[in-house]
């Protein structure tokens, strides 16, 4: 069976990891699925990441990070374009997310980006998805 919605996948494994407390995800991987776990790395939502070569394929290895209280850093994920109905914002148009304490990452013609990193560029283009 093959996937329509790899990004959906990559969420919802993150999300579903954290419900159930694991500290680690694991996934196929891809350039995009590695570009937007560097993104939430930077931004401090996840520990870290790597890849793991099994045979021909390659996992990505998500690991997720939780405050001192065992509460996820991650509190929720929505992804906002999808395969059937993609979503585009201008430089003026891009959401703030939760009044700017969330973040949007955005698939720009510079690479994929936080909504405050577009904005200082003053580019637009594809939002992704929103994570607060």
């Amino acid at each position: 069976m093959s996937m329509t919605d790899p990004i959906a996948d990559f969420l919802t494994r993150i999300r579903n990891g954290l419900k159930a407390g694991k500290t680690q995800v694991g996934m196929p991987s891809s350039k995009m699925k590695k570009n937007l776990a560097n993104v939430l790395k930077q931004e401090g939502f996840i520990k870290d990441f790597g890849t793991q070569t099994e045979g021909p394929f390659e996992t990505l290895i998500v690991e997720l990070k939780y405050d001192e209280a065992n509460r996820p850093a991650i509190e929720g994920l929505k992804r906002i374009s999808k395969p059937g109905r993609r979503i585009y914002a201008k430089r003026d148009e891009l959401p703030k997310i939760r009044f700017g304490l969330g973040i949007a990452i955005i698939t720009t013609s510079r690479g994929v980006m936080t909504d405050k990193e577009a904005r200082n560029q003053n580019i637009g283009g594809e939002v992704i998805c929103s994570i607060w």
